[in-house]
């Protein structure tokens, strides 16, 4: 009887031990993704509330460096190359660290990602950009840290931090028309090599007319200098089922040749097969 005393007591022990009790965050985490342009913009940092403190000035002091929001680092990622404040900053990830004031802010992007707090031993040469932004005044109080995309144009946008009654917008901008311009200079090119060379295998795998897979293959090649071993192969395939065993065995020895060279002992076989299957080796 005292065994199994002692067994439940030890059991409810586990349990009690084991078990957690959820609560809310203080500081919730968020994470905002936004189009901008062409760029995927996405924010990720923490979210502190007033809960009846005075916050610039006091919890976050003036003119000493802030980490923007809590916990972790506060984070932003571009999918392309960006500018900010005039500033050119390649595609990836950094993390924002502010240092306000009662008239500015200054904003800093930095390249360690990861951490709390602030940087122990800040490093100017992680700065990959900075400005200083005026502060705005709010006729209303903002009870939690809020970051904000604003202001959307296919060229940029802007930065917005807003907390208590103060809002400071850093402007970016975003390659937009710079990316439409040259695909719509592409475009009314006409196709190129990748898209007559897609084409012209798509058309030999799937059993359709093999003479146009021929001739958008010779189009490919003819924009080309240097031919891949493996883009070579699929052209003396089309010849071979085009009829013209001739050009197939050229185009077969010259992707050989290159894939010897490569030291690629699958296409080196696959080219020797066929040679010897059309009568050349």
């Amino acid at each position: 009887m005292k065994k199994l005393a002692l067994f439940v007591f030890v059991a409810l022990l586990t349990v009690s031990m084991e078990a957690q009790i959820d609560t809310p965050a203080p500081s919730p985490s968020s994470v905002l993704k936004q189009k901008v342009g062409l760029t995927d913009v996405t924010l990720d940092y923490s979210r502190p509330s007033m809960r009846g403190r005075t916050i610039f000035g006091d919890l976050v002091p003036y003119n000493k460096l802030w980490r923007t929001g809590a916990n972790y680092y506060t984070k932003i990622s571009f999918s392309t190359d960006v500018t900010i404040a005039g500033q050119d900053v390649k595609a990836g990830t950094y993390s924002i660290f502010t240092k306000p004031s009662a008239e500015n802010w200054e904003v800093f992007f930095y390249t360690d990602t990861q951490g709390g707090g602030v940087p122990s031993d800040w490093d100017d040469s992680k700065v990959v950009a900075k400005t200083t932004s005026p502060v705005y005044k709010m006729p209303m109080a903002v009870e939690t840290f809020t970051i904000s995309i604003d202001d959307l144009k296919t060229s940029g946008a802007n930065l917005g931090f807003i907390w208590e009654n103060t809002y400071v917008a850093v402007p970016f901008g975003v390659p937009a028309d710079a990316t439409v311009m040259k695909s719509i200079e592409k475009t009314l090119a006409g196709p190129g090599f990748g898209e007559y060379y897609t084409a012209a295998v798509y058309y030999l795998n799937e059993g359709k007319d093999i003479n146009k897979a021929k001739e958008w293959m010779e189009k490919a090649m003819s924009m080309t200098d240097n031919p891949r071993f493996w883009q070579l192969r699929q052209q003396s395939l089309i010849y071979a089922k085009a009829g013209d065993k001739k050009a197939a065995i050229e185009s077969a020895k010259q992707s050989l040749t290159k894939a010897e060279a490569a030291g690629n002992g699958d296409y080196v076989k696959m080219n020797k097969d066929s040679l010897k299957e059309w009568g050349a080796l």
